[in-house]
């Protein structure tokens, strides 16, 4: 009986050293390492082992960006990375108020001495914290939510985790299709509006209201700061939305868009790096989804790689069987 038709199409990945080097060229990634190989025994850090704001100019300069606050969040933002990657350990301090202090981590070794496969087992931690910043809600002003007792009103935030996280995924895994699709002919750019319309539109729907239209600008300018954030660690290649055609409200309006492919690029255009497919495709594992990649059936016997690709594209299956052949050349295939 052949198996049930995939999900998705097959992707091809690049081979796990050469992803391995894309993550450690990734700029969030690569400042983050810099920090780890910084940081020392007069480092201090907070309770929740952030660096103290007294050592992030240097942290800053370190990193050679300016001594100004954007400096310092850069710094801060690697920082955090560094401790999520687990490529610094942070020791709690004893006394409630005072200081903790950090040492090296297992992995800022495994970077150098691992496998490409330690490689990125480490980044991929580093893309579900980035991904959990860019589902964060936004706090205009935090005193707003601090009650006369202390505490702090969640709900006034008005912000679902898991509905905000299944939306980002949910952009991701469309993305994902695009650059899948025809065989790989959809590997170029797509225009923000597109993708966001792509979550908000219904299927059967015509031409759209101005309630969806709506929906979609405020989509658009939702996912520009996230992608914004997605792209240091190298996920994807970003153009940002144009702050020239934000309006007063801080949307970007889309009723322009439908002209030529200059005037859409303005609205930002946003493409999955082979990192990105990487990554994206690590996601939807986890999380469940069937989403093959040439090469899962290389060792496998001969019955699985017939029903395996009997619903893949033409290209994908040719290389598929090419790298079975070569594994039962090697004798990899019992």
């Amino acid at each position: 009986m052949s198996a049930e038709r995939p999900s998705l199409p097959p992707v091809r990945l690049n081979s796990e050293a050469e992803l391995a080097r894309d993550a450690l060229a990734a700029p969030l990634f690569v400042r983050a390492v810099r920090l780890a190989r910084w940081a020392g025994p007069d480092t201090r850090v907070g309770a929740g082992g952030e660096l103290v704001d007294a050592q992030l100019p240097a942290a800053a300069e370190h990193l050679g960006l300016p001594a100004d606050e954007d400096g310092a969040a850069y710094a801060s933002e690697a920082w955090r990375l560094a401790v999520d990657t687990g490529l610094l350990d942070v020791t709690d301090p004893e006394e409630e108020d005072a200081e903790g202090t950090v040492s090296a981590g297992e992995n800022l070794g495994l970077l150098t001495a691992g496998s490409p496969q330690d490689v990125l087992s480490i980044w991929l931690d580093g893309l579900d914290a980035v991904h959990a910043d860019a589902t964060a809600p936004v706090l205009d002003d935090f005193t707003d939510l601090v009650g006369e007792d202390g505490s702090i009103d969640f709900d006034a935030l008005d912000w679902d985790p898991e509905a905000e996280a299944e939306f980002l995924d949910g952009v991701l895994g469309n993305l994902y299709l695009l650059t899948l699709a025809d065989n790989g002919a959809g590997e170029g750019p797509v225009p923000l509006p597109a993708l966001a319309a792509s979550m908000i539109v219904p299927d059967d729907m015509g031409e759209p209201t101005d309630d969806i239209l709506e929906q979609v600008s405020e989509a658009m300018m939702r996912l520009d700061d996230q992608f914004r954030l997605l792209e240091p660690i190298g996920i994807v290649e970003y153009r940002p939305v144009d702050e020239a055609l934000m309006v007063e409200e801080g949307e970007a309006s889309v009723d322009a868009v439908g002209g030529d492919e200059d005037d859409v690029t303005r609205y930002g255009m946003v493409k999955l790096t082979p990192l990105g497919l990487y990554g994206v495709r690590a996601r939807m594992l986890e999380a469940g989804v069937d989403a093959p990649a040439v090469g899962d059936l290389a060792g496998k016997g001969a019955d699985a790689l017939l029903d395996g690709i009997v619903h893949y594209p033409e290209s994908a299956a040719r290389a598929e069987v090419k790298l079975w052949l070569a594994g039962y050349a090697d004798g990899a295939v019992s």
